[in-house]
């Protein structure tokens, strides 16, 4: 059989037959997830941080500069997520997403974008221009943004036995990957109506003097439909 006929057979059995769905609990993993037509629905919040810039910064600097400033984005990204009970699934060069469930996933997520944003002004970018002088000599602002998005979602295995890696199909996944493309002044994190309407007061208002971290709402325009929005510029210790 050669590739196309092999290709043909392949995407006939995908599109031809029925998933073997179920609800999940908890973020899955590629094992509780079947490869031929397993899929499991979650109702979850999905997050994605986005190192600004990439473009620039692999144009401008060597590699070894380029990845050392990407590598030091995501550790410290990765770290927060998981200290705030975030599940990590997937990587994009200089982005990471990550899924939360359960009571207060809303709310987690939230305070895990607030805590990122403490982390990359107070610890990633002065510590990357303290040791990579080029950085600072040459103008690259180390920023960031992060999307965030509340909803049902489909969990699948995509790609061939041996090389396959989890998907999420809803519409959270997409808006929140969307939103963390946003770059807008000094605001570096976004999240839906959804997501906003769910949260506990101690991801709304600071601590101690009670103000809003939270601006909006505003309509924005996100994949080709008009979505509530909430931005904020506010920081939060880890």
């Amino acid at each position: 059989m050669g590739l196309a006929e092999d290709i043909e057979k392949a995407v006939a059995e995908v599109v031809c037959s029925d998933w073997d769905a179920r609800t999940g609990n908890v973020v899955p993993t590629t094992d509780t997830v079947k490869l031929s037509n397993g899929a499991v629905e979650i109702d979850a919040v999905y997050l994605y941080a986005d190192l600004a810039d990439s473009t620039g910064l692999a144009r401008d600097f060597p590699r070894t500069t380029a990845a050392k400033v990407i590598r030091a984005y995501l550790d410290a990204t990765c770290r927060v997520i998981r200290a705030c009970g975030g599940e990590i699934r997937s990587f994009d060069g200089d982005r990471v997403m990550a899924i939360f469930m359960g009571g207060s996933k809303n709310t987690n997520a939230a305070d895990c974008a607030l805590k990122i944003h403490r982390v990359v002004e107070d610890i990633v970018r002065p510590k990357v221009e303290a040791n990579l002088s080029s950085i600072k000599t040459k103008g690259f602002e180390i920023k960031h943004c992060v999307g965030i998005d509340s909803g049902t979602a489909l969990v699948v295995r995509g790609g061939v036995r041996g090389h396959n890696d989890l998907v999420s199909i809803g519409r959270a996944p997409n808006v929140a990957a969307k939103l963390s493309d946003i770059r807008d002044g000094s605001y570096r994190t976004y999240i839906t109506g959804a997501v906003f309407g769910s949260l506990a007061e101690r991801a709304k208002l600071s601590n101690p003097n009670k103000q809003p971290m939270w601006e909006g709402p505003y309509n924005r325009v996100v994949g080709g439909q008009t979505i509530t929005v909430y931005k904020s510029t506010w920081r939060r210790s880890p």
